[in-house]
């Protein structure tokens, strides 16, 4: 039985859109054709034309391609290094220490 695929809602695409934009800015910057990007990280032209749309059923691994072409693959490592909101989460589920006594002080 196949689960039935669920849309992205439209701010979540809008990030994945600027994201393949993002890469279609380095790609340029690096005076790349599509076909020479395409060809070094083994994927087909039409394959990165989707990526640098922000195309959702492109897997995860052809982005990383991308990247590793792009020398930005390090950029991906920096993805939720500093969570802020996991750490107040973390931190929220914490028990709370109880207050020192005075003999332990000493």
């Amino acid at each position: 039985m196949r689960t039935a695929k669920r849309a992205l809602l439209p701010n979540q695409r809008r990030i994945l859109e600027e994201f393949g934009e993002n890469l279609r800015c380095a790609r340029l910057r690096r005076d790349l054709s599509s076909t020479q990007v395409a060809e070094r990280a083994g994927i087909s032209r039409g394959t990165l034309v989707k990526i640098e749309r922000g195309d959702e059923n492109v897997a995860l691994g052809f982005y990383f391609r991308v990247l590793t072409v792009l020398s930005l693959e390090k950029d991906l490592s920096a993805v939720a290094r500093d969570d802020a909101l996991g750490r107040k989460l973390q931190d929220a589920k914490l028990p709370l220490r109880g207050r020192a006594s005075v003999k332990e002080q000493e």
